[in-house]
């Protein structure tokens, strides 16, 4: 089949509302077909194999939680807010504009403290609490992981 007719085949199915069109000439077969517009189609991930780890990385790899044990129980007393998704964490709505909230700063609950840029997405961190902000862990700028603590209230 001549590749003008596949084209202009491929022309009328996107012209109509047809999902399929199948043509047969002599011995020679095209179908052609599409997912109706306003369907959304999934492809499910495929399984990832992770290999075990070699038994000299073993120590290294349980020293790491001790790590994250030892640095949650320097932070003060009150209550923690964890970021709720991975991204870059913003103390300021635009780079010259002043902190939300700073060290000693009485917040009420609801107030931003911060904002999460995630896939382009600026998202705002609330106290959960109202009280004094007792710590700011993270830098403006920097990387955060989902549950990362990133102020102390009390």
């Amino acid at each position: 089949m001549d590749l003008r007719k596949i084209k202009k085949l491929i022309d009328l199915l996107e012209e109509s509302n047809l999902a399929e069109l199948e043509i047969k000439e002599g011995e020679e077969v095209v179908r052609l077909s599409r997912v109706p517009k306003g369907n959304i189609t999934v492809a499910a991930p495929a399984a990832v194999h992770m290999p075990a780890p070699l038994p000299a990385a073993a120590p290294a790899l349980a020293a790491a939680p001790a790590e994250s044990a030892v640095a949650s129980s320097n932070l003060p007393a009150g209550h923690v807010v964890k970021a709720p998704m991975v991204g870059t964490f913003y103390a300021s709505a635009s780079p010259g504009a002043p902190a939300f909230v700073k060290v000693g700063q009485q917040v009420k609950a609801g107030e931003t403290l911060g904002i999460i840029e995630a896939m382009k997405m600026f998202n705002q961190i609330e106290a959960e609490v109202g009280g004094t902000v007792q710590a700011i862990l993270v830098d403006n700028g920097q990387p955060v992981e989902f549950d990362q603590p990133m102020f102390v209230i009390a």
